[in-house]
């Protein structure tokens, strides 16, 4: 199965690993981009950029210029993919966080017919309905259920 992983940057590391494990199961497996170029043309990860951009101000296009450039990479890698996986870990003080940028690929993901596998139960957020009404498949941190829907 053909398989984008999707949730927060700060998972970056966990996505890393979910990827492993689901290639050992002969997945094809394809990630947010983890790396992106500074405005001065230098290679920074995910993670600092996060850091960033989560400080950025309007009048720093390249900051905005990369995050439009990744949200249609990582699109495209949905519209790739037979499902799309959701690591939703405790972030922001929300177990089992979904932001917005992840609700949006699962939206894409939906309106595809793409299966929405979630690692852990959906969070208590005010958008829970959507999610719900997306109807993920909850693994349960449990990689085996997505090897049944094969």
């Amino acid at each position: 199965m053909k398989i984008t992983i999707c949730g927060s940057l700060v998972f970056s590391d966990k996505m890393s690993e979910a990827k492993e494990q689901l290639e050992k199961e002969k997945h094809e497996v394809r990630l947010p981009l983890l790396e992106v170029e500074d405005e001065k043309g230098n290679i920074i990860s995910a993670k600092k950029y996060h850091t960033i951009r989560k400080t950025a101000n309007a009048g720093e296009t390249w900051v905005w210029d990369r995050k439009e450039e990744a949200m249609r990479i990582h699109f495209d890698n949905v519209v790739w993919a037979d499902a799309i996986l959701i690591l939703n870990y405790h972030k922001n003080n929300i177990p089992n966080y979904i932001g917005a940028n992840t609700l949006i690929e699962m939206g894409l993901a939906f309106y595809h017919k793409k299966k929405i596998f979630l690692l852990n139960p959906v969070p208590n957020i005010s958008y829970k309905e959507e999610v719900l009404a997306m109807k993920p498949i909850i693994i349960n941190n449990n990689f085996e259920l997505i090897n049944q829907m094969v």
